[in-house]
């Protein structure tokens, strides 16, 4: 029995099992390994994307807490700001005193990123309580002053003359600036 078979079924033939071999061998050596490394990144990319959704997420809630305390904090950041001026100082608080007097300014020291200047004042009142809306005043006003202790009382006739000391906080861009 003889097969009788043509030569274009044979080309045919030939061409189909290379073919074959070729998509056989493309699959296994490059479509694979391909579509492992291809499913391993895509895990990684999700990962990734997690954590970046996350770090957003916190961004965002830092800044909105930034914006908040920004605008609620408005005018402590001003008064940091804010170069102190002693003759202000004196006509802006002289109605709670029968006078007051700010010396000049001992030393300017570094506390951190903030220039602290000590100025020490003596006044006169009429009474304490003058000397505590004064306190008051002073929380409310353009400047960040520490109060320093000891505060001297002293019964001087009808007014009573008090000594004390107190500290101006400012940004240390403001060191250059001359009082």
């Amino acid at each position: 029995m003889k097969i009788n078979i043509s030569r274009q079924n044979i080309y045919m033939l030939l061409i189909s099992i290379f073919l074959l071999i070729f998509v056989l061998l493309f699959s296994f050596l490059v479509l694979i390994p391909e579509g492992k490394e291809y499913r391993e990144k895509r895990t990684e990319l999700k990962k990734e994307q997690r954590l970046l959704m996350e770090y957003q997420n916190f961004h965002d809630e830092t800044h909105d807490l930034l914006k908040t305390l920004q605008s609620e904090n408005r005018t402590i950041m001003r008064a940091f700001d804010t170069g102190f001026n002693p003759n202000k100082f004196e006509k802006k608080h002289a109605s709670y005193f029968a006078s007051l007097s700010v010396s000049k300014n001992h030393s300017l020291s570094k506390e951190g990123e903030f220039s602290v200047y000590e100025v020490n004042t003596s006044s006169q009142i009429s009474s304490p309580k003058n000397f505590y809306e004064f306190l008051e005043s002073v929380n409310k006003s353009d400047w960040i002053i520490g109060v320093n202790f000891p505060i001297e009382f002293k019964r001087e006739g009808e007014l009573i003359k008090s000594s004390f000391s107190i500290k101006v906080y400012s940004n240390s861009k403001d060191v250059n600036e001359t009082l």
